[in-house]
């Protein structure tokens, strides 16, 4: 199961679409992002899947960030029980940065100090630095938001608890129509919250177009 959220001109979020399917190919990816497309992409915020990340190049004009909060767990497995605090310490400090170009210095400045001790680690950051850091270029108002996929995490454990719930279904249908459910109950509840998840001032600051929407997609 897929399903993207984003928020919309009025800086409020919404589901913008769900798909269930073999996530990992590309041609999934493919299908379901050009449905996404007339939207006015900015950023797709995912975990690292490699078909979704060809399928944005192909189909979408828009940047790609890495899940800051998943590749801080992947990078930390390297990093032994006793290093981890420390590595996580060290690597904080480039999100910490106040602009793109002081944060990737401190990105390879943190990498080449771990390199004697952890070479892997090195490595794995020397890979991610341009996918993890990408949200760094965008308005420092933003970025909280656009670093990860936490905001859609919530709306993911609500589904699997109310699947669970439900334990067996007979076929695909009988699933897809308790998932659009639940979405659009969400839906509904984003659209009369009332405060905006982003202002209307920080979204006009995205560029030449003020009314894009900027999705983080997850898979579940």
């Amino acid at each position: 199961m897929t399903i993207a959220v984003g928020a919309n001109k009025a800086g409020r979020r919404e589901v913008l679409g769900m798909a269930i399917g073999p996530s990992e190919a590309e041609t999934f990816w493919t299908d379901f992002l050009r449905k996404l497309a007339r939207r006015g992409v900015k950023l797709v915020v995912s975990d690292a899947h490699e078909g979704l990340k060809a399928a944005i190049a192909k189909v979408l004009n828009a940047t790609w960030q890495r899940c800051r909060v998943h590749f801080m767990r992947n990078v930390l497995a390297h990093a032994g029980k006793q290093g981890r605090r420390v590595v996580s310490a060290f690597i904080g400090t480039a999100f910490a940065q106040e602009n793109a170009p002081a944060a990737h210095a401190q990105w390879r400045q943190v990498a080449d100090q771990l390199r004697p001790r952890a070479y892997k680690l090195a490595d794995l950051m020397d890979e991610a630095e341009m996918d993890v850091l990408a949200y760094m270029d965008f308005p420092q108002t933003l970025r909280a938001k656009l670093h990860s996929t936490n905001p859609i995490e919530r709306l993911n454990g609500e589904i699997k608890r109310r699947t669970e719930v439900v334990g067996i279904f007979p076929n695909e249908a009988a699933i897809t129509r308790l998932i659009c459910a639940i979405l659009l109950e969400q839906n509904d509840e984003w659209a009369v919250q009332r405060s905006r998840y982003m202002t209307l001032e920080t979204i006009a600051t995205m560029g030449d177009d003020p009314l894009t929407s900027l999705p983080p997609v997850a898979a579940a």
